[in-house]
């Protein structure tokens, strides 16, 4: 008779390229068992019920900003760790700008995983910056441990913060090829993004179209073109955030085919939302690339189809509500570009792509689960729903319908362009390192934290 932590019974398990209906053991955090059936002797301190319920990976989402220390009145990692639990997401990847003063120096490291130990409900991966002013620091920052670098190629909104000229982009890609490390490049060009803007604001061309014509997809474009030759040349590992349209897609496919070693990835808005949602929501759904049209959200998805794009994440960017508002002294241009999203991910990819498009589950939990821990290097820990991995779960019912009520969110301010909609598919259950963390909507072990995440040697 075998005793487990917490046995899994009746549930479809989701794995790469198949799901079948088993069983999963699960002992000190790790999966031990993955069966059809577990022996109907063998006790745990919990059982968990799974018929009719579908058991996947915990989600990896790779572009959060929490934006602590600093700025924690926008997002912190409590809040924000609790709000990706609901989501069914298991470990996460911070981003470094938002922080005051942005991770960008060595000495910054240690404060920010403190506080994520100390904070943080699920696993984390810390990212550095890359800025002009710091690439001799880089390998250091490598070595206090973060699992990959943030680049902006053009203007980030935080001035503390600049954008990579080519010189510095070109010497950055060099270093972070020589530490093995992976350059993730936020992919606008400052000259198209800058003179548009300027122009549109000095004509009072202030509405969210103009805001949308001031950041066309061009401008990703170039800027992916120029990010994907200087990769080649530098012989580093790059990844584009948040793509808004199947035309950068495209530009990674001809890099890829070049042997380039590129990565791409877009987000539930850009699956979900258009400029017309900007147009009557305002504000709230503001962000950097821009919405696109009806049209480049259907051309999005076939890509996904396709097998073209690699991940999914959330790209969640809150900040303070008043910085969203647009009073008669605050055009477009002016309230903060983000959309607060980190809850929302797998919601988004159930209805709009499973229940909508057919798209299978296996493919939904690859993009977001499987690949970014390969693509960081954290493979088969996460990703997967094996013998030896993390016990990180989200099992959800495909079924269940419900509208979002700002209530339900958990994050620091409950504002979302999705508040309002309604989406099939719930997540039950959130299992983080073997601790059941979430439960039909609550939070149900407010003791458990994660830990921090590195690329396995």
């Amino acid at each position: 008779m075998s005793k487990y932590d917490v046995i899994i019974r009746n549930g479809n398990i989701v794995f790469e390229h198949s799901i079948k209906k088993g069983d999963i053991g699960i002992l000190n955090g790790k999966i031990v068992e993955v069966s059809s059936k577990i022996d109907e002797l063998a006790t745990a301190s919990e059982v968990i019920n799974a018929e009719k319920l579908y058991v996947l990976p915990g989600l990896i989402d790779i572009h959060v900003h929490f934006n602590e220390p600093g700025r924690t009145e926008w997002e912190g990692l409590y809040t924000g760790s609790r709000s990706l639990a609901a989501g069914g997401v298991t470990t996460f990847f911070d981003m470094p700008l938002n922080s005051d003063p942005p991770l960008i120096y060595p000495s910054l490291f240690k404060v920010k995983k403190n506080l994520a130990l100390e904070k943080s409900m699920i696993d984390f991966g810390i990212l550095g910056g890359v800025v002009p002013e710091n690439l001799n620091y880089l390998e250091e920052l490598k070595k206090c441990g973060v699992i990959g670098f943030k680049g902006f190629m053009s203007n980030s909104g935080i001035k503390e913060f600049n954008y990579l000229d080519d010189d510095s982009l070109f010497e950055g890609l060099k270093i972070i090829s020589r530490l093995d490390s992976v350059a993730m490049i936020h992919a606008e060009s400052e000259v198209i993004t800058k003179h548009l803007s300027t122009d549109a604001i000095l004509d009072k061309r202030l509405t969210a179209k103009d805001y949308v014509e001031s950041r066309p997809i061009v401008s990703e474009i170039e800027a992916v073109d120029r990010a994907i030759c200087m990769a080649e040349a530098t012989n580093c590992k790059i990844h584009i955030v948040h793509a808004s349209n199947s035309e950068v897609v495209e530009r990674v496919k001809i890099g890829k085919r070049r042997g380039v070693d590129v990565t791409v990835e877009t987000c539930p808005h850009y699956l979900s939302l258009t400029v017309e949602n900007l147009k009557k929501q305002g504000a709230i759904a503001k962000c950097s690339p821009p919405l696109r049209k009806k049209e480049d959200v259907d051309k999005l998805w076939k890509s996904l189809v396709d097998g073209d794009i690699d991940i999914i994440s959330s790209d969640h960017s809150p900040c303070l509500p008043e910085l969203k508002d647009r009073s008669e002294k605050k055009n477009i241009f002016d309230v903060w570009g983000g959309i607060s999203s980190a809850q929302s991910t797998l919601n988004v990819l159930l209805e709009e792509g499973y229940w909508k498009r057919g798209v299978k589950l296996e493919l939904i939990s690859k993009l977001t689960s499987a690949n970014p821990a390969k693509r960081f290097g954290i493979y088969p820990s996460k990703g997967k729903i094996s013998l030896g991995s993390d016990a990180d779960l989200a099992i959800i019912d495909i079924n269940k319908s419900f509208i979002l009520k700002k209530e339900d969110l958990l994050y620091k301010h409950q504002v979302s362009p999705f508040v309002g909609r309604k989406f099939r598919g719930k997540v039950i259950y959130t299992i983080a390192g073997g601790h059941k963390i979430f439960e039909n909507g609550n939070i149900v072990d407010e003791g458990y934290r994660g830990k921090l995440v590195r690329k396995k040697v």
